[in-house]
């Protein structure tokens, strides 16, 4: 009889024939909206998206960031570059530091209000050219690199995911203050040692002074 005791481990998949087997074969739209190059239509995506989520890949281990900025995340050099300047932050450098050893990168692109999303896989390097940093200077601010990724695969992602979570409903918006705030987080992990009322309240000036 087959083994049904509650800590059976559960049926794992091994193998890529496995899954090709389970799920079947691709449409042909999911295969041909991938392209080498930042096409016109997906340019005009990547133009208008504030936000982006950086993946990257090293050997201390995986990261994925956030990136933003209300006149877009990211310059469009070319068809096959994109330029990211790094604003200012908390020096952890985790996404750099990996590119640095390893320099695979996957963007994800959104568009508020819009239930597709972009996006771009590449390689990327790190780039303190005094010029290029220049470029990409806010209130006299230069960044203190950029990140000059070289596009291998685009393509967008259908909105099911975004139809799913009904993420721009204003409606399903969770109300911050009934999250834990980053001065309680801190101070939890830290024992009270760093965090706390004081560095929710400072906060807004502190970011006001650093944004860039």
């Amino acid at each position: 009889m087959p083994d049904t005791a509650p800590n059976s481990a559960p049926s794992v998949i091994t193998s890529v024939a496995e899954l090709q087997a389970l799920y079947g074969q691709p449409v042909e739209a999911s295969l041909v909206k991938e392209v080498d190059v930042i096409t016109p239509e997906y340019r005009r995506f990547i133009e208008v998206s504030p936000f982006m989520a950086l993946a990257t890949s090293g050997p201390e281990g995986l990261d994925c960031s956030p990136r933003g900025e209300l006149k877009g995340t990211v310059h469009i050099e070319d068809e096959r570059t994109l330029m990211l300047p790094d604003r200012r932050g908390n020096n952890r450098i985790d996404s750099l530091r990996n590119v640095v050893q390893d320099p695979r990168v996957a963007l994800l692109f959104l568009v508020p209000g819009s239930g597709s999303t972009i996006r771009v896989n590449g390689r990327a390097q790190i780039s303190i050219d005094p010029q290029l940093l220049a470029r990409f200077a806010v209130e006299g601010k230069a960044p203190r690199s950029v990140m000059v990724i070289a596009v291998e695969t685009v393509f967008f992602q259908c909105a099911r995911a975004i139809v799913r979570s009904d993420l721009w409903n204003p409606e399903h918006h969770v109300d911050p203050k009934s999250l834990p705030t980053p001065g309680q987080i801190l101070a939890s992990a830290s024992d009270a040692r760093v965090g706390g009322e004081a560095y929710d309240r400072e906060w807004p000036e502190r970011a006001r002074k650093t944004m860039w």
